[in-house]
């Protein structure tokens, strides 16, 4: 079996006409490069070199073993050049996953500046409320919102997005702006038939009037007067600017959910994933707190 590796060698060889310039460009000995060459033609049982002390002098069939030699070593060359120009630049399909209110508030701007700089990427974004298996589903890197559950993954953190208790002032007109210790027997949109809610450092067990699995949903039906929803900044925020909204308890957040970027190795890391994942740390930044407030005491 003849080694690439010494028909590579044999090429320096003839390229550099000389056996010691052959090494030192190689980084090995001179006896070695002779070494290997005389195992080289004893396997293929011909003569490739014609040896003096001045000079080496290629045969016949040297040169034409030479020119297969030399296509296969421009071969080997561009593959490997080609290799660390994609861990470079980004090139080829990078595969994101996101939760959907995430994705859509935030990474549209991100998406379209990564492939603005780089065009030789492409992006397939997946936008689901639910636990994502990247290695199962062949994803590259996964915004997780919240604790992470999975030590494997190599987890970057974006940030936190804060979250708020939120009524409509119809609402806060009609049953009054509760305290905290109230929060148990307030009307309230949750996602689940029994949840604690902790306002203010009190923990409340709360029974919601209405149960849904949707944030956008549950935002909009406390803008309608449903009752007391608790929903991520970037969702009420509009709403709360524009007064439809009353952020309750004080402007400090009722909890602050950490946001990550995951994916699963820093080894070899490809330039693509580490790449978007600096552009979501630099253009993707959360939201600050909401700072409205609203009245203590009850109508």
């Amino acid at each position: 079996m003849i080694s690439p590796a010494d028909m590579m060698l044999f090429a320096a060889v003839v390229r550099e006409e000389s056996f010691t310039r052959a090494a030192r460009q190689l980084g090995i000995t001179k006896q070695t490069i002779s070494e290997r060459i005389s195992k080289l033609e004893e396997r293929l049982g011909v003569r490739l070199l014609e040896r003096t002390t001045r000079r080496v002098r290629v045969t016949g069939a040297g040169v034409t073993y030479y020119e297969r030699c030399a296509a296969i070593a421009a071969q080997i060359e561009e593959a490997n050049n080609e290799v660390q120009q994609r861990q470079a630049e980004p090139v080829g399909l990078l595969r994101i996953s996101s939760p959907v209110l995430y994705g859509r508030r935030y990474l549209t701007p991100v998406i379209s500046e990564f492939l603005t700089r780089y065009p030789r990427a492409q992006v397939e974004l997946v936008l689901a409320d639910r636990r994502v298996h990247l290695i199962e589903e062949g994803l590259d890197v996964g915004i997780h919102i919240g604790p992470l559950d999975d030590s494997s993954l190599v987890a970057r953190k974006l940030g936190e997005g804060p979250v708020h208790f939120v009524a409509s002032p119809r609402f806060l007109s009609k049953y009054g702006t509760p305290s905290a210790r109230e929060l148990r027997s307030a009307r309230c949109i949750g996602f689940s038939a029994f949840e604690t809610w902790e306002a203010e450092g009190v923990k409340s067990r709360i029974e919601p009037v209405l149960t849904v699995n949707d944030l956008e949903f549950a935002c909009e039906a406390a803008i309608a007067g449903v009752g007391i929803a608790r929903v991520p900044a970037i969702l009420c925020r509009d709403a709360v600017r524009d007064g439809r909204l009353k952020v309750l308890f004080g402007p400090r957040p009722a909890m602050l959910r950490a946001i990550h970027a995951v994916y699963p190795s820093r080894l070899n890391l490809p330039a693509k994933v580490r790449l978007f994942v600096d552009a979501l740390a630099t253009l993707a930044e959360p939201m600050p707190p909401l700072h409205s407030g609203s009245r203590r005491k009850r109508s």
